[in-house]
């Protein structure tokens, strides 16, 4: 598909940008029935709610697929201690764990509930974005369709993530901005409220903010600078804010370690700064690139909404040059679809075989994202297939139940008071999980927090080391099992080997500092 022709489109699918600088004639009346009074068509309700409704199933329907991600046993375990803050995040995603477990117990299914309703309100979000674009019902039709099958909104709504509810956070935050420009005043205050509550989530939030107050800046309009509304929803944001803040002042601001070691290359998803460009192509679909560029340049266009490209420009050298993760822009991709989808429209519209090149594309994109980011292959064949080499994270979904059995097995042969200790929180959450009898601590991240075994404990069944590091630790280390998820799939925990470990070099109080890590 090619690029969107520019030029003038026909009324019914143009988005209106800049349209209070310098308004037509024709838009100087009255809005007509069709409109509200602030001008805005009317939302395509049915439709919308329809796509949305249908990717909430669908998601729900993949729920019960192979099994946790290591990064859901976490927040489970953080659910039991609840507080303002953890090692690597806010307190929200543990929070909702803890209210699905209250509802639905230990289901899976019902941990992933939350997740696919937020990614449904997503779809209606952005196709409110399209609306206050200017974009009528085919524009908001579209907006909602390449949210809905986009990579990054299958992969995180099929999982209970931080990024989940970022997303989410994103979008709101961006559509009450751009609500509130107009005219300013008290509507700045919704948007401090939705920041403030996505920080409790997670930080990457404030780096929206920084890049629309820059995009403000650079790019205006300046009027919000001069409205003390604006100015109060900031205040809002970090008054709602402050509990993490004073959490991780507290403790030493583990949030900035845990950034060093991402920059580091000490998380699975982390990637070399030059490989962040190209991996937004994936993001959304390699084959709707072209909608969202289009909504790039649609809003630079604009004079009104030109603060959001400069933005996306800004948080793109942000992440490079501190060795974030690529998928730490994703939540600027809604947006970026509401806007380039009526053009992509007009364009399709052109022609019977525009419209067919864009209806394939969606459909293309929503096939293949769904094979690589639901469990659509069946577990036993995943490992002759690509999807793992694609996705990592769909191999960390698999063997959780084998790593907890043979890790039991192990422990079963000791004597009264062994410990398991772990090198993730994903060892230490499966057991957990699947074994919650048996005394588990990791030095991983929060983990570190909820304290070291009792110095009694003289033997140890240890996994996710190597035999080097435990021998700092314990005088007699000697292998016991070997990790086997059953189905030959090679993700991270898979060949791992168990470890007996006694005698500890020092009480257990004196060693945890050197056990604990970030990353």
């Amino acid at each position: 598909m090619s690029a969107p022709r520019s030029g003038t489109a026909s009324e019914s699918e143009t988005p209106r940008f800049g349209r209070a600088e310098v308004p037509p004639a024709n838009e100087m009346q009255s809005p007509s029935a069709t409109e509200d009074t602030a001008g805005r068509p009317p939302f395509a309700r049915g439709a919308v709610r329809a796509i949305a409704a249908l990717l909430v199933v669908v998601l729900l329907v993949a729920a019960g697929g192979y099994g946790y991600h290591r990064d859901e046993l976490y927040f489970l375990a953080a659910a039991r201690h609840p507080a303002w803050g953890y090692v690597d995040q806010g307190p929200l995603t543990p929070l909702f764990a803890r209210l699905a477990t209250a509802v639905a117990g230990d289901s899976l299914v019902g941990l992933r509930v939350l997740p696919a309703l937020f990614m449904g309100l997503l779809v209606v979000v952005t196709a409110l974005l399209a609306r206050e674009f200017g974009g009528h019902r085919g524009a908001q039709v579209l907006a909602a369709g390449c949210v809905a099958v986009s990579a990054i909104v299958l992969q995180t709504g099929h999982l209970l993530s931080t990024t989940t509810f970022d997303l989410l956070a994103w979008a709101v935050v961006a559509w009450l901005a751009v609500r509130a420009l107009p005219t300013g005043g008290p509507r700045w205050l919704l948007v401090g409220l939705a920041a403030g509550i996505g920080l409790q989530n997670k930080v990457l939030v404030a780096l929206l903010l920084f890049g629309l107050l820059v995009g403000l800046v650079v790019a205006g309009p300046r009027r919000p600078l001069r409205d003390p509304w604006f100015w109060g929803a900031g205040l809002l944001a970090v008054a709602l804010w402050t509990p993490y803040l004073v959490w991780q002042a507290l403790h030493g601001w583990p949030q900035l370690a845990l950034s060093r070691s991402i920059a580091a290359g000490g998380s699975t998803s982390s990637e070399p700064w030059w490989l962040v460009v190209p991996f937004q192509v994936v993001l959304v679909s390699p084959l709707l690139v072209p909608v969202w560029v289009a909504g790039l340049v649609a809003l630079w266009r604009s004079r009104r909404y030109r603060l959001f490209p400069v933005a996306y420009a800004v948080l793109v050298v942000l992440v490079m040059a501190t060795g974030g993760k690529p998928y730490y822009l994703c939540g600027l991709y809604p947006v970026l679809l509401a806007a380039g989808a009526a053009p992509v429209l007009r364009w399709a519209r052109a022609g019977r075989a525009r419209a067919g090149l864009l209806g394939g594309a969606l459909v293309l994109s929503a096939l293949t994202n769904v094979v690589l980011m639901l469990p659509v292959v069946p577990v036993a064949e995943l490992k002759d297939t690509p999807v793992t080499a694609m996705v990592a994270d769909v191999g960390e979904t698999v063997g959780w139940p084998e790593l907890t059995s043979t890790v039991s097995g192990v422990i079963a042969a000791q004597p009264p008071g062994t410990v398991v200790l772990t090198g993730n929180y994903g060892e230490a959450g499966a057991v957990q999980r699947y074994a919650p009898g048996i005394p588990v601590v990791s030095g991983h991240n929060s983990y570190a927090d909820w304290g070291p075994p009792p110095d009694d404990a003289t033997t140890a069944v240890a996994v996710g080391y190597g035999p080097a590091v435990l021998r700092q630790w314990f005088a007699s280390v000697e292998p016991a099992a070997v990790i086997d998820n059953g189905v030959g799939l090679d993700n991270q925990e898979q060949g791992r080997t168990v470890w007996v470990c006694r005698d500890p070099v020092a009480n257990w109080s004196a060693l945890w500092p050197r056990i604990r890590h970030v990353g």
